[in-house]
């Protein structure tokens, strides 16, 4: 886990690692939960676009598995991929749900979801002792996603437009972390005696 002091807020931003990612969404409670913070952490959503995700907004292109985000930021439509397997468990769930498909897949508000993601980074502190996770917020799993996705390779631009930004130097600033902890690591892997 990597943090990071706001500039005008008290509390640090914070970025994941891939393995505190997994952990983090296998500690979730219930489908609801893993699809509300999957959308999160895998799909770079902000809470007020994972409250709004319906199953019909869940779809299947060329390039694979999306998400459409119609509303986003700014009232901006945008497509997001979706990893197969929150696909899957998305598609089951509203399988089994007594709800139409065009009604959000989180029937909570998202004050509800923010809570979810607060008491699931109290279990991993409690499972970990790592005190980063009391920083952990509902923005940072968003700002993970787009650190994770750089670390392996993807086109910054394709990030940017995945997760709805349209300046460089605001998503530079606020949602990469300067290094990841991969790429400190494979660098200090060069000096022999770090």
């Amino acid at each position: 886990m990597k943090m990071e002091n706001y500039d005008s807020r008290e509390g640090k931003k914070v970025w994941l690692t891939e393995q505190q990612v997994e952990e983090f969404l296998g500690d979730a409670d219930g489908t609801q939960q893993r699809i509300a913070l999957g959308l999160g952490a895998r799909c770079g959503l902000r809470v007020g676009e994972i409250v709004d995700v319906t199953p019909a907004d869940v779809v299947e292109t060329p390039a694979g598995a999306r998400v459409r985000v119609w509303e986003g930021k700014g009232d901006k439509y945008r497509e997001t991929p979706v990893p197969q397997s929150l696909a899957s468990t998305i598609e089951a769930y509203a399988d089994v749900r007594d709800a139409a498909a065009d009604v959000p897949l989180v029937d909570k508000s998202t004050r509800t979801v923010e809570r979810w993601v607060n008491r699931t980074a109290e279990r991993r502190y409690a499972a970990t002792s790592d005190v980063g996770w009391n920083n952990l917020g509902p923005h940072d799993l968003r700002r993970t996603w787009g650190t994770l996705l750089v670390e392996h390779d993807v086109e910054p631009g394709l990030v940017m437009e995945w997760g709805g930004w349209s300046d460089w130097d605001t998503f530079r600033e606020h949602y990469l972390g300067a290094y990841s902890l991969d790429a400190e690591r494979r660098q200090m892997e060069k000096v022999p005696w770090l």
